[in-house]
């Protein structure tokens, strides 16, 4: 391995339930030993409970590594997202949120994302007010990832996403539903950055990799998806 590189284990879609029984230790566990930084890529609960959150808690707090994530969907379900986040905090958990951190020379950024499409089918601002106010929340999500891109000054950067900014690692999926798994908004802020590698989980069923038009690797980590690794969460050397 490269003097300073690091590896990031990255998992998405665990969906945690409130009467699960250690759900992820054991995995978290495995995590520790293998990678330097774990990622999170959204759908962390079921349904947003925050006895959800406490239960993932429970098996996060032991991991001795770094811990950072986004929100996904289901996280939002309920309404008790600042208390999600405060619980998961406790235990460790960074939030990234449009607040990028560093860890040992490596720059992450992220938001949860937003539906509306792909490439030249993406949702356009216009007619009815509920479209434009569904295509404001993907330029909202674009703008605030671009943000914290601009906030990094490290060399190597990962992003961190629920929501897809590619339609090819949602292939598998049905594309009736590929508008609400993803929006290409992100890929075009990616673009305009020197990002080594994007992750991001919600298409259960689509691709493990592709690419933006510009060339960055991007990989769908909901734990479903089959890896490289062989196991439910990716590495990425950085």
């Amino acid at each position: 391995m490269a003097e300073g590189t690091i590896k990031v284990a990255a998992i998405g879609d665990i969906h945690v339930g409130e009467s699960s029984s250690h759900p992820y230790r054991e995995l978290f566990q495995e995590i520790a030993d293998r990678a330097d930084v774990l990622a999170l890529a959204g759908d962390l609960t079921n349904h947003g409970k925050p006895r959800e959150a406490e239960v993932l808690a429970e098996d996060l707090r032991a991991i001795g590594i770094p811990v950072v994530a986004v929100l996904g969907n289901h996280d939002h379900e309920c309404g008790h997202v600042e208390e999600l986040q405060r619980i998961l905090e406790q235990a460790g958990v960074r939030f990234l949120d449009g607040n990028p951190v560093e860890i040992r020379g490596v720059g992450f950024a992220g938001v949860k994302g937003f539906g509306g499409g792909f490439e030249n089918r993406m949702l356009d601002s216009f007619g009815e007010p509920a479209i434009k106010q569904f295509v404001h929340e993907a330029l909202n999500e674009a703008m605030r990832l671009e943000s914290a891109l601009r906030q990094l000054e490290t060399e190597r950067t990962l992003v961190v996403l629920h929501y897809a900014p590619i339609a090819e690692t949602v292939r598998g999926e049905p594309p009736e539903i590929y508008p609400f798994l993803g929006s290409s908004r992100l890929a075009e802020t990616i673009d305009r950055f020197h990002v080594r590698a994007v992750v991001h989980g919600h298409a259960h069923h689509g691709s493990y990799a592709g690419k933006t038009l510009r060339g960055t690797p991007v990989y769908n980590v909901a734990q479903t998806i089959e890896k490289e690794s062989g196991r439910p969460y990716a590495l990425i050397e950085l």
